[in-house]
């Protein structure tokens, strides 16, 4: 009778988070109440810990926590304006709720701000303003070739050309760096191949060396794979994409490690957070975890 009614009890009555992540998480406390299972739980406080941990390294422990609770009542406002209820609830806390979101170079910046003055962010401000420049000369260029156009008929010719010259741009550096990840996974088969022929026992006649055949050549030029920033990949990503690789990885652990395979565990820390890297390759030893929810509702 009494473990029953234990049992009733815990189910009508929402389990509140660690003692320490309190504060963190109660803007979304909401969310958090929709966590039903014990290791999805487990799993957010983890990425919790794990962004306090960094942040604390920017603003000191005494700051940090509410500078999270800050972004998470932030990122959870712009979602019910924006992008309406939220349906993974572990999803969106370890994917768009808790990671810092870096919009530029600059190992401080959030969401287009400092994290340890709050202040605009310097670099993301210098992409605006160059995006505006940007703008200017394309209408500068429509105004000369249309004189007598309509406002409607400027503007509408404004935004194709611009739309057309950013997309012409992104595809240029797509173009690029496919050649450099191309010309990088060619160097990591030379590597492990020089590694397999180096661990095989000497024999009176060496075995042939097959090399793998050479890359089609690249129409533009391409910087040596060995002296490229890898880091440079993760920053032509634009916001959204960044957004739906974290969501996709919170769902199907099998993203992060495919991009462990192709780019390396560094990009994937880069793309994921540490922290989710971390839990994601810890968890994969423990077995396979269902982090789905079901709707609860109290009685």
């Amino acid at each position: 009778m009494n473990g029953a009614g234990q049992g009733r009890q815990q189910r009508g009555r929402a389990v509140l988070p660690a003692e320490d992540l309190r504060v963190i998480l109660e803007p979304v406390r909401l969310v958090w109440a929709r966590l039903e299972r014990p290791a999805s739980r487990r799993l957010v406080e983890a990425a919790a810990r794990s962004e306090l941990a960094t942040v604390s390294g920017f603003v000191g422990r005494i700051d940090a926590p509410q500078v999270l609770a800050d972004r998470l009542a932030r990122r959870l406002a712009d979602q019910l304006r924006l992008g309406g209820p939220i349906q993974d609830p572990v999803g969106w806390l370890i994917g768009k709720g808790l990671p810092q979101r870096q919009e530029c170079g600059e190992r401080l910046c959030d969401d287009r701000m400092l994290l340890d003055s709050g202040r605009d962010c310097p670099r993301c401000e210098e992409r605006r303003a160059g995006s505006r420049a940007q703008r200017h000369a394309v209408a500068a260029a429509v105004d000369n070739a249309m004189p007598y156009a309509s406002e409607a008929e400027r503007r509408t010719t404004i935004d194709r050309q611009l739309h057309e010259t950013v997309t012409a741009r992104a595809w240029a550096r797509e173009h690029k760096w496919e050649q450099v990840r191309a010309r990088q996974a060619a160097a990591a088969k030379r590597r492990a191949a020089a590694a397999a022929a180096a661990a095989i026992p000497a024999r009176d006649e060496p075995a042939p060396v097959v090399l793998p055949a050479p890359g089609p050549a690249s129409a533009v030029p391409v910087p040596e794979a060995d002296v490229v920033d890898r880091d440079l990949v993760l920053e032509d990503l634009t916001r959204e994409q960044v957004l739906d690789w974290r969501t996709r990885a919170a769902r199907d652990h099998q993203v992060v490690f495919d991009h462990i395979d192709r780019y390396g565990e560094h990009s994937a820390q880069r793309l994921f957070t540490r922290a989710f890297v971390a839990d994601v390759q810890r968890l994969s030893r423990l077995g396979h975890l269902n982090l789905g929810y079901t709707t609860w509702e109290r009685s």
